[in-house]
């Protein structure tokens, strides 16, 4: 009983990175709008933010970093350090006067949440029952909705009216106090504050977040697997400082020499990347393209947005309770049909239709609830070996967010300024998942009520 209440509690603390992740990501969408016009940016500058975001390009650069570190030096080595460099980067961007500044605070603040995710998979994967181990990973995706949730109401009470359309929140007041009090008092300038407040509350979560993780204990799993090695190279007669200045080296390229490492990447790329490239549009445009092509309010937009983040926390609770229970092939096939309904359905009615963009919201909910990330935080914490199972995710991490960077870049110029591209867009997203879609649940391993060392000997005939 002591050990299932230590693993719950230790996920709850970990799963804060998960919450400021996806906060971080809807904080930047909400106010999305309100940036271009404080700043004069133009489609192809809301590009950049999105390609250099926790969203894509910064959280790539901190996961390859963060999973060999993590690796390397422990997991908790990461929750003593991380949420430092995630506050200076929300507080860049609390403090933005000009475009270098807010690309700087967005870079800097996804290098973060990269440096922590492949860390609090593994940590939660490691630290779990056999039996609960997709619960805590599904617990862990909750404060994956809740952030945005809570990001999203806050900017909807904080909301000005967008272009004279739509009614300003109910604590738009708030807004023009604290702008009042830096000397601004109308325009751009005075509702971009709105943003500005909603960053600040990532920032005071981010320091509740350090304090907790900071005190976790080190993985058993990570330490077992550090002692094992240290005495595998005396046995070989090297020095344990020598074995492990190399070991960082050592471990990339059997990860990325071995058949069975490579084959894993790909079918994990295939369920992963295809999906993410769609949900990092959705995650980082999703306000913006209400906005324009839909043509909501930012008020409204936020708003519809709440609903859908509710929908998929309540989905997301419904998935941890029954993941270690059910076939995870035929739950994996649900989730991911939900979205291809919803594009689908996207497609045909249209996006200026209220009832078409209702039915989406919902359909897109059930999805994200029992989603592919969730899914690929469970296998990919399962399939790897302990030695580099947190580099195999900051790689894998590193592929997925780097090319949705790349994707965001163009994404902008085939939606157009006012979302004229919107159809071309919607098809290439029906696609992506698609094949997200077929591969998932071909792919789909049997690891469920498995131990994470049975799994290993299945899979590589030894404990690596």
């Amino acid at each position: 009983m002591g050990k299932k209440s230590g693993s719950l509690k230790s996920t709850v603390a970990v799963s804060l990175t998960n919450y400021l992740d996806a906060g971080a990501i809807v904080a930047g969408a909400s106010g999305l709008t309100l940036w271009k016009d404080y700043l004069a940016l133009s489609e192809g500058h809301l590009g950049w933010l999105n390609a250099i975001s926790a969203n894509c390009l910064g959280a790539a650069i901190g996961a390859i970093v963060g999973g060999f570190l993590a690796d390397k030096y422990g997991r908790k080595a990461i929750y003593t350090y991380n949420m430092l460099v995630y506050m200076f980067g929300v507080a860049l961007i609390m403090l933005s006067t000009s475009f270098p500044m807010l690309l700087a605070g967005f870079l800097v603040t996804g290098i973060s949440v990269g440096v922590g995710v492949p860390a609090s998979w593994t940590y939660i994967s490691e630290s779990s029952e056999v039996h609960n181990r997709g619960r805590n990973i599904g617990i862990s995706q909750m404060a994956w909705g809740i952030g945005p949730t809570i990001i999203l109401i806050l900017g909807t009470l904080l909301a000005p009216p967008t272009s004279g359309i739509g009614s300003e929140g109910l604590l738009f007041p708030l807004v023009e106090s604290v702008a009042n009090l830096f000397g601004t008092s109308d325009g751009a300038a005075l509702n971009v504050f709105s943003s500005r407040i909603v960053f600040a509350s990532l920032f005071v979560v981010a320091f509740i977040a350090w304090t907790l993780q900071r005190k976790l204990d080190e993985s058993k799993e990570w330490q077992s697997m550090k002692s094992k090695k240290m005495k595998d190279l005396e046995a070989q007669g090297q020095t344990i400082a020598s074995g492990t200045t190399s070991g960082l080296f050592a471990s990339f390229g059997s990860l990325l020499t071995n058949k069975v490492n490579v084959r894993t990447i790909l079918f994990l790329a295939g369920i992963y990347l295809t999906w993410n490239l769609v949900s990092s549009v959705m995650g980082f445009f999703q306000q913006h393209i209400y906005e324009t092509a839909g043509g909501l309010s930012n008020e409204h937009a936020n708003l519809l947005s709440v609903g859908q983040w509710i929908i998929i926390i309540v989905t997301t609770f419904f998935f941890s309770m029954i993941v270690d229970k059910v076939n995870q092939r035929w739950l994996y096939f649900t989730g991911v049909m939900f979205a291809v309904l919803a594009w689908a359905l996207v497609l045909t009615v249209g996006i200026n239709s209220m009832g078409g963009l209702l039915i989406f919201t919902l359909l897109w909910g059930l999805q994200a609830g029992i989603s592919v990330q969730s899914f690929y935080a469970l296998w990919a914490s399962e399939l790897f070996p302990a030695r580099y199972r947190a580099a195999a995710q900051g790689i894998m991490f590193f592929i997925v967010r780097g090319l949705s960077a790349v994707w965001g870049l163009g994404f902008v110029y085939i939606y157009g300024e006012q979302g004229e591209g919107f159809t071309r867009a919607a098809v290439a997203m029906l696609l992506l998942l698609v094949v997200s879609l077929v591969v998932g649940t071909i792919g789909a391993p049997q690891t469920r009520g498995k131990t994470l060392d049975q799994i290993t000997r299945e899979r590589y005939g030894t404990d690596e």
